[in-house]
């Protein structure tokens, strides 16, 4: 791929890209809610991760975050002065469930029902992530994912949620990053629960994607007219040299890295070769289970921040390929390379390779070390530039006949970042933590006059 020059700010519309067009933003509801015991809430994994000396790099955890659990309306104000017409959310399983085989916390399912009115009455159409990453500990206890009866409760926690919000909320995303639910959680350890094992976080991910497809047509059952999806972190793969070894590196990075998820959702199981590579660590499949999987869904979400750079690396995990940061690349306060570029590619792949009815960027966003101005505005330069370019590959992407349907930044507000706690900073609203006070950065009013045709 080639770098392609910044979009100035004025070469943009929103009217480039259709009427019907959904704009967002997305959040999840550990990263925000706070509320943690808060009517009936038990802990997930997030919050016992949280109590790990070391786990969160500045000793924080998400009892508060952004006390969006009582802060919820100024929230939604905030979305509609945006000019939003969508919201991407999700729902805190541990809100729902406080046991295994318990009722359901009417409480909760209150607090949810209460949302999605006050987005509706705000001209926010609700999107709806039934799983971000916050499995209920006692789950966890009994075996997390790796326990087929999690997959069960699941299961019934959609059903409930979806006869309760159904008949107002009509696009429901299962999952969110199944990847970094096995991967992150399960082998790095760099996520909750914290574990390093790969035939673990093999099975959490057969569990996680089986989940999903079982739950499909509950939805439908439940939900007239749903729209349902799933939404996937998913990268371009590049070479780290043109040398033989690093190209076949980057064809089996890729299988598993995308292809483990993309084939089987799309009806072909799971890649052969990463599956031969996995040997004993290989999950246990059961009869039935990838043509659940591949229940037939109406879009995918796509979640885009980054290309990735792999090699060849013998001593590099079942896959022998590693990935590298080559230097003089653009990149985020993260470190993450900043290539709008790669958003294109990807989503010309996808569609060519698969053919999703139609596609969603579900997340794309970037982290900076934003400074407060002495007049408390925040000058996020760099985040603007980085909306606008990613935009521009979006619309180049339908220009050249992708089903790109919608655009959710992530995020509406700085919040919990995982293991990077309240170090990093992804909002196009600034959150001060101590005060709680919501302040739009300029990335943020960029997008509004953009959304309002002033761009």
């Amino acid at each position: 791929m080639t770098k392609q020059p910044s979009a100035p700010h004025g070469s943009l519309s929103r009217a480039d890209f259709g009427a019907d067009f959904v704009w967002g933003c997305s959040t999840s509801a550990f990263q925000i809610e706070g509320g943690a015991s808060a009517d009936g809430r038990v802990p997930s994994i997030w919050d016992t991760f949280c109590q790990q000396r070391g786990a969160i790099r500045d000793g924080s955890d998400g009892s508060v975050a952004c006390d969006h659990f009582n802060r919820w309306p100024e929230d939604m104000d905030l979305g509609r002065s945006l000019g939003l017409n969508a919201y991407r959310f999700s729902i805190s399983w541990p809100r729902i469930f406080s046991a295994r085989g318990a009722a359901p916390n009417e409480a909760g399912l209150d607090f949810y029902s209460r949302l999605v009115d006050g987005m509706l009455a705000r001209g926010l159409v609700p999107w709806v992530t039934l799983y971000h990453w916050d499995l209920p500990q006692y789950l966890q206890d009994a075996g997390g994912w790796t326990n087929r009866d999690t997959v069960a409760a699941f299961v019934e926690y959609v059903d409930v949620v979806t006869r309760r919000l159904g008949d107002r909320v009509k696009h429901w995303i299962t999952h969110n990053e199944p990847w970094c639910t096995a991967i992150h959680g399960n082998l790095d350890g760099m996520h909750a629960p914290g574990l390093k094992s790969l035939p673990t976080a093999l099975q959490v991910c057969h569990h996680v994607l089986l989940s999903h497809g079982l739950s499909v047509p509950v939805i439908r059952a439940n939900v007239p007219g749903a729209a349902v999806g799933i939404a996937l972190s998913l990268h371009p793969i590049m070479a780290a040299s043109d040398s033989a070894a690093d190209q076949q590196a980057v064809a089996r990075h890729d299988a598993f890295r995308n292809r483990w998820f993309l084939d089987a959702l799309y009806g072909r199981g799971y890649p052969v070769e990463p599956l031969q590579m996995m040997g004993a660590d290989a999950p246990i499949i059961a009869p039935g289970d990838l043509a659940a999987i591949a229940a037939p869904t109406d879009f995918l979400g796509v979640n885009y921040y980054f290309p990735e750079v792999v090699k060849d690396d013998a001593n590099a995990g079942f896959l022998r390929t590693s990935v590298v940061l080559p230097e003089g690349r653009e990149r985020t306060d993260f470190g993450w390379e900043v290539a709008p570029e790669g958003l294109t590619a990807l989503l010309a792949r996808i569609a060519r390779d698969y053919a999703p009815p139609d596609m969603y960027v579900t997340e794309n966003g970037s982290c900076y070390d934003d400074v407060v101005g002495e007049d408390g505005s925040i000058d996020d330069g760099k985040r603007r530039d980085y909306l606008v370019r990613h935009l521009a590959a979006v619309r180049q992407a339908r220009d050249d006949g992708v089903p790109v349907k919608g655009y959710f930044a992530w995020s509406l507000l700085d919040n919990f970042e995982w293991s990077e706690g309240y170090l990093r900073r992804f909002g196009i609203a600034y959150v001060d933590f101590v005060t709680q006070k919501r302040t739009l950065k300029a990335s943020g009013q960029w997008y509004r006059a953009f959304l309002g045709g002033q761009a």
